[in-house]
Parts: C-alpha cells; structure tokens; sequence
C-alpha cells in the first residue's frame, strides 16, 4: 500500500468522500455530524493523505492544524471492502508521524459514538488514544467522542 499526499483535485477522491459524508449523515443527526466535505478540506492548515494499493482508493485521512502544538484527526475512512484489512492502522501510523515530523505535540479527533462507530474507537485507543473534553469548537455532545493523545 502506498500513503500520497492527495491534492483533492481526482474525481475518485471526490467521490470516496462524497460516500464518506453521505455515510455519516445518514448515521448522526445534522447537528452532530462533523465531516468535513472536499472543499472545507482545500482549506490551508489541512494536510490530506490518499491510501492506495495497487493503484486503488482504499482510505484516507486528514490532519487539521488547531495552533501550533495541537492537530486533529480528521476524514478517517477505509473503503468498505477494506474494511479490517490494515488499511486504517498504517494511515493513522503515517499520520502520527507525520503529526510528530511537523511538530505537533497533542493529537486529538471526534467520531461517534453509535455502535457503527465501536470498531474505530476501538483503532484509536489502541494507537494510545483516550477520552477527552471537547476541544477547539466541539461543544458536549452524546453522539460524539472526543479523544486526544500526547505526540
């Protein structure tokens, strides 16, 4: 598996997140959905990285820069035919490290807290992540997790 920065400017990026926004409002309620689609990930302070294996779109991840020590994890995704594959564990890997290569010192991220949701929790924690406040905008919100290691 190759891990690229990605440009966002392929039309099969655009539609794996489509898929990926589209997925997450189905799941969590308008208010508590905080997918960022393809244009708020253009946006400066966003690092965006594509997973391919042999040329294939089979994840993909992001990193927001809050300030000058604190980054979030955004735009997790693994394809659904991946799914448990190893996919996600070597994006967050690479994302990790490049989180500590730009010299951040806290990672932190939001997902659900639906069932669906249980299996990347599960992934966060074993990379050292735990529970935490809301942080930057995020306000208390029983559909959301909130999660956050040191680098």
């Amino acid at each position: 598996m190759q891990i690229a920065t990605d440009d966002l400017s392929g039309p099969e990026i655009a539609r794996f997140l489509d898929e990926h926004v589209q997925q997450m409002r189905a799941i969590s309620p308008p208010e508590s959905t905080h997918a960022l689609d393809l244009d708020a990930l253009r946006r400066p302070g966003i690092t965006f990285w594509s997973v391919r294996d042999d040329g294939v779109l089979v994840g993909c991840g992001a990193l927001k820069q809050l300030d000058a020590d604190h980054a979030e994890l955004k735009s997790m995704r693994t394809a659904p035919l991946r799914k448990r594959s190893g996919v996600a564990s070597l994006l967050l890997e690479h994302i990790i490290t490049e989180a500590r290569r730009m010299g951040f010192t806290r990672l932190s991220l939001e997902t659900g807290t639906p069932d669906f949701f249980l299996p990347a929790r599960k992934l966060y924690e074993k990379f050292g992540f735990v529970p935490c406040e809301p942080f930057a905008d995020y306000r208390p919100d029983p559909n959301s997790a909130f999660m956050t290691r040191e680098l």
